[in-house]
């Protein structure tokens, strides 16, 4: 997309939290016009976006009402429907032919039920969830996993690649929300073992920092290693991407399965993480590599007996 036209085309931007504050900024320094909205004024993501050249306005109807394209990052199925099907919602004062893009993760279910009712409005919506943590959201390199109508996803591909490196069209809608799942299956079963193993290292008197260094070169390596292994040997729990919105991505995907399909390995990833966030007020808002707390609590209550 040529300059020219990024500067006549309109975005929006609703959520500015942990990711969407980056997210926004990353838009604007791209060359977007772009009016950022979040529930909660003066947050550390507001502010992340102001500075990035994002225009902050106080309302959704103020942010949307001439958006082309209506971006969207916030928490849970009910945040989104009010978002952009509730009395102040997107779709009330949003101009035909607007295209929204929800970054969230809500599951395939919700989505079909959204973009349903969004269309009907003769708008487009495409699901969006997105990877990469607030790494990945601050630098612009996160991975997008996209459904929805492939016409709106070539239109708005140029937006998306402000935002994250991999862009990858899913299918229908819903189908991004379905890779997503999957990719959270896969990020809650790493913090598992990259627990165990830096419980593993500290057990035989190994250096914590030195097994991340050298397994993350090998066929061991992941993102989790590469990134949040430090943040475990460190006792940093800052949230990149919080306890209780994998609880919540986990239960999406207990959800899809019936229980005589239950997946082991998420329902003990999910135990622990529910174990972190009911230790004390600052558990669920943790980051995910906090579920070494759940090993450091049953260790302790084990030496106790």
């Amino acid at each position: 997309m040529g300059k020219g036209i990024k500067s006549t085309m309109k975005t929006a931007f609703l959520g500015l939290g942990v990711m969407g504050g980056h997210m926004a900024a990353n838009l604007a320094k791209s060359g977007y016009s772009v009016n950022a909205w979040n529930r909660t004024p003066n947050r550390p993501g507001t502010k992340i976006a102001a500075s990035g050249g994002a225009n902050i306005v106080s309302s959704i109807n103020e942010a949307i009402e001439s958006a082309d394209v209506i971006c969207i990052c916030v928490g849970d199925v009910p945040d989104v429907e009010e978002v952009v099907l509730g009395k102040n919602g997107a779709v009330r004062s949003a101009k035909p032919g607007a295209i929204i893009i929800d970054f969230s993760t809500i599951g395939p279910e919700a989505v079909r039920r959204i973009s349903s009712q969004v269309q009907s409005r003769q708008l487009s919506f495409l699901d969006a969830p997105i990877s990469g943590g607030d790494i990945g959201a601050e630098k612009g390199t996160l991975t997008i996993m996209v459904g929805g109508d492939r016409e709106a996803f070539e239109t708005c591909k140029p937006i998306l690649e402000t935002m994250g490196k991999t862009i990858f069209y899913c299918g229908p809608s819903g189908s991004g929300q379905a890779v997503k799942l999957c990719n959270q299956v896969l990020c809650s079963l790493h913090m598992v073992g990259l627990c165990e193993a830096m419980l593993l290292a500290k057990r035989q008197g190994i250096d914590p920092q030195m097994v991340i260094e050298i397994c993350s070169t090998g066929a061991a390596g992941s993102w989790a290693l590469s990134n949040l292994g430090k943040k475990v040997a460190n006792s940093d729990f800052a949230p990149g991407f919080m306890i209780q919105h994998i609880l919540k991505d986990l239960r999406l995907v207990q959800d899809v399965l019936p229980s005589e399909n239950a997946l082991p390995g998420v329902e003990l990833a999910d135990k622990l993480f529910q174990v972190v966030s009911d230790l004390d007020e600052e558990g669920a808002s943790q980051g995910t590599q906090a579920m070494i707390r759940a090993y450091l609590e049953s260790v302790s209550e084990n030496t106790a007996e």
